[in-house]
């Protein structure tokens, strides 16, 4: 079956408070879900990564066709452009978000996706639903805490 993951992440102020949306669609089913979550304080990068890592952990089963569908170079250029398997091998030194593209790897050992980069803010229909869902979930008055961002930021490593 195929699955179509549409992502995005957005922060005001880089860091600063950040969201991630997700549109997940199986369309011979005619199925679509949408996730949101909101960040007191991250950066874009990072949401964007948790975008993808979240909807690829939603999934239920490794036996599906997967396309993930990303305005974020970042993102789909470590993956199509194969930067991770040399991050990987240098153990992710020098490497920003080791703690998400660690958690990345097994998800696509697991399902296997295809990576679509969109172009942002072009009226993309899926992409600027994720991005009104990142944008509405970083304003939202509970925030969770990007624990690894912030710790990092204490320590004066980011």
């Amino acid at each position: 079956m195929r699955i179509e993951i549409y992502t995005d992440g957005a922060c005001s102020g880089n860091p600063g408070r950040g969201g991630y949306g997700i549109v997940m669609k199986v369309p011979e089913k005619n199925y679509e879900k949408q996730f949101s979550k909101g960040y007191r304080l991250t950066t874009n990068n990072r949401m964007e990564l948790l975008a993808v890592i979240v909807a690829l952990e939603k999934l239920k089963s490794p036996d599906n066709d997967i396309h993930v569908f990303t305005d974020s170079k970042y993102v789909s250029d470590a993956i199509n452009q194969k930067w991770i398997y040399g991050w990987i091998k240098k153990g992710f030194k020098n490497v920003k978000n080791p703690d998400l593209w660690r958690r990345l790897i097994p998800l696509l050992q697991l399902h296997q996706p295809t990576f679509h980069w969109v172009k942002g803010h072009a009226g993309h229909p899926e992409n600027e639903i994720c991005d009104q869902l990142a944008v509405k979930a970083a304003q939202s008055a509970t925030l969770l805490t990007d624990e690894y961002f912030e710790q990092q930021k204490k320590s004066g490593l980011f």
